[in-house]
């Protein structure tokens, strides 16, 4: 497909309206053309990719499977976008992404911390597959900040697609630091050009789930006032379709406190925001063939489409473009997913990535220790399991090493991230670890008092559903109240307390005991916690205020790896500890 692209930025943005003329009108006595046919344009779109490229389970070390039949992967998603392309013209058709790209697998990790692009020169494997299957603007997710600015900015030199986050601004100025919006125009034979344009919108939640990345360098604005700032600029700038790429849900709600603007706020920018077509958008990892949203100033239906995570589906966005007083309006659309299961990889991709493939191959299936016995989390989210313990071992013996002077009591909290982690009896890999824990998280410390320690439960414990006197204990309905994601329930090691199910959120907290004797309420403690918790995720009380003893960006995965590398073997009679358990007016659940 032949096209240009423009994409400006601060001033010279708004300086291009000036040299932009109103189209021309017909005069009144002009003869009427005939009417033009209708010409359609699709779009289609990934987000939450996270860096899967092939469909591959690195935690498990064979093709990806899951109850429901999916496929994950860009080599999938290449094979439907060639099919699309070839069945509506490769000039008609345009391919953007929503965010999140470059971290979630060991793919990415390897290449980021092991191997880093920012140190071999090598193409980041997303880079080299977005690049072979020909994006046409990629937006950034939250998760491309984790690894910092420096590894962000060399994958976005390697991508030949514009990477898009109009509401990420320098610090200082308010200036975008990344380019806001792109314009494609699309010939259309024996008439004029349609152009479509592109805004890219990210997740204000980066300044806080990254702090330590971009506190002082970057500034995440509000997604419906930075829409309505460009909006108007690309519609000036003559686009005849508007499609916003938002990193961020369509629920109107924040996983964090009012500090910040709202995080899932595409259906908001929707409603909010008029001369916008569509919102191609990611974050929640759902589902979203078709939504329509009515825009509040326009009256105009404005379609929303989400394509899920990792490349399970493709969202497909048609725009019927029909002349209309010398200019191309969009007169009908309509969008759906497609699932990636129903065609087979693209092999140009899988040998592309090979090499890249094999090596993480390789890191994954290293022996770090032996364990002793089978450690499962599968029941992690409402029993004390030793595989957790483990997590909790690993930070509380990190943080007492760095800190050889602390004379303050050591506890740790931890999260059941995966349901499906286990360590086997046996031999134990890189990829058994890095399957519990999947987050590139890092360890802190701050000093907590028993009464903080106390709201913190309290609060931690409204992942629990209220269970009844009577009721039968069914295990899949008692977890995950209010939509709480399991990565938002924290256990806490170090002191002992029971959670009773059948009592009210905030009054579930009993019998927290210290070395057998209740907590008293100024007694401190030094907390291991990891990074998201301490900057705000999840919005724990207290975490964020805390005094911080230690911050060495020491990565909690990392730490578990060499801690098992060190001993040589896990053993749960080192380290499981029993400390927590749920009851229901006072007699145990389990």
């Amino acid at each position: 497909m032949q096209t240009k692209k423009l994409a400006l930025t601060g001033a010279a943005a708004l300086c291009a309206l000036a040299l932009v003329a109103p189209p021309a009108q017909a005069g009144a006595g002009s003869v009427a053309a005939p009417a033009p046919k209708p010409v359609t344009v699709t779009v289609m779109g990934t987000s939450d990719l996270h860096s899967n490229a092939l469909n591959w389970d690195y935690f498990k070390d064979t093709a990806y499977a899951d109850s429901a039949g999916n496929s994950v992967g860009l080599a999938k998603v290449s094979s439907l976008v060639s099919q699309i392309r070839a069945e509506r013209g490769a000039d008609h058709t345009l391919l953007f992404d929503s965010g999140d790209t470059i971290q979630g697998t060991p793919l990415a990790y390897y290449y980021a911390k092991v191997e880093p692009i920012t140190q071999t020169g090598q193409i980041h494997p997303m880079a080299k597959a977005m690049n072979a299957i020909g994006y046409d603007a990629v937006t950034l997710g939250n998760h491309e900040f984790n690894y910092g600015l420096p590894l962000l900015a060399t994958w976005i030199k390697q991508m030949k697609a514009p990477v898009l986050g109009a509401n990420a601004v320098h610090a200082r100025t308010g200036l975008p630091a990344y380019k806001p919006f792109v314009i494609k125009t699309m010939k259309v034979k024996g008439d004029k050009p349609i152009r479509v344009g592109v805004l890219g919108l990210t997740n204000p939640g980066v300044a806080i789930w990254d702090k330590a990345n971009v506190e002082g360098k970057l500034r995440f604005t509000d997604l419906v006032e930075s829409a309505r700032r460009w909006v108007p600029v690309i519609r000036a700038l003559g686009a005849d379709v508007v499609v916003v790429t938002a990193h961020a849900g369509d629920n109107g709600m924040s996983s964090y406190g009012g500090d910040l603007p709202v995080e899932n706020a595409s259906a908001m920018v929707a409603e909010q925001v008029p001369g916008i077509d569509a919102v191609l958008f990611g974050h929640a990892h759902n589902d979203v063939p078709q939504r329509f949203v009515t825009n509040k100033t326009t009256g105009q239906q404005v379609l929303l489409s989400e394509p899920g995570k990792w490349g399970q589906r493709l969202s497909k966005l048609d725009f019927q473009l029909t002349k209309q007083r010398g200019r191309w309006t969009v007169t009908a659309k309509s969008a759906t997913t497609i699932n990636t299961n129903t065609v087979a990889e693209d092999p140009k991709i899988v040998e592309l990535l090979k090499p890249q493939h094999d090596t993480t191959v390789g890191y994954v299936n290293k022996v770090v220790a032996k364990s002793a016995q089978e450690l499962s989390a599968a029941e992690s989210p409402y029993k004390d399991t030793p595989i957790l313990d483990y997590i909790q071992k690993v930070q509380v013996e990190t943080v007492k090493q760095a800190l050889p002077d602390n004379t303050l009591p050591v506890l740790s909290i931890a999260a059941p991230f995966s349901r499906t982690a286990v360590f086997p009896a046996g031999d134990v890999r890189v990829r058994d670890v890095a399957g519990l824990y999947v987050y590139d998280n890092t360890l802190l410390a701050i000093k907590l008092t028993g009464a903080q320690i106390k709201d913190y439960l309290e609060y931690s414990a409204k992942y629990f559903n209220q269970l009844a006197p009577g009721d039968p204990v069914d295990v899949t309905k008692l977890t995950n109240a209010g939509n709480t994601p399991d990565y938002n329930y924290d256990q806490l090691s170090g002191v002992s307390y029971d959670i009773d199910v059948a009592k009210p959120v905030g009054q579930r907290i009993a019998n927290l005991t210290f070395d057998g004797a209740p907590v008293p309420a100024d007694k401190e403690f030094l907390v291991a916690i990891n990074n998201y918790r301490q900057s705000g995720g999840g919005g724990f009380p207290h975490a964020t205020g805390a005094e911080v003893l230690y911050n060495a960006q020491v990565e909690i995965r990392q730490a578990l790896i060499e801690y098992a590398t060190a001993k040589g073997t896990i053993d749960p009679s080192d380290f499981a500890a029993a400390n927590w358990k749920l009851t229901r007016d006072g007699v145990p659940l389990f």
